[in-house]
């Protein structure tokens, strides 16, 4: 017997299969094959709600520049946490140096 799946589900299933087409540049059918399995759909089903989410005009299409805008923020953001960690790698080194019973003579 088919399970039933409300309205939230369907957009999840449709909102996550769109992010995926534009994270990693994903065929729809690629998208929903990654994605239906992991919400406990068949990808046919998950095609079929992203296509008629699309032919109802439900999914948000990223316009081109967001999308540069949302990456150069990304990338500058990916920066400072790589070099907050690097910064956080020398401190630990330095105070576990500190703290070697070798060197405490």
């Amino acid at each position: 017997m088919p399970k039933k799946f409300d309205q939230e589900a369907k957009d999840r299933v449709v909102r996550l299969v769109e992010d995926r087409i534009l994270a990693e540049n994903l065929s729809m059918q690629q998208a929903c094959q990654a994605v239906a399995p992991k919400l406990g759909v068949s990808w046919h089903t998950a095609r079929q709600w992203t296509q008629q989410a699309r032919r109802d005009g439900l999914t948000h299409q990223h316009q081109p520049e967001d999308l540069v805008a949302e990456v150069a923020k990304l990338r500058r953001e990916n920066q400072e946490l790589r070099d907050t960690n690097e910064l956080l790698k020398a401190a630990s080194a330095f105070f576990a140096s500190e703290l070697d019973p070798k060197r405490r003579k």
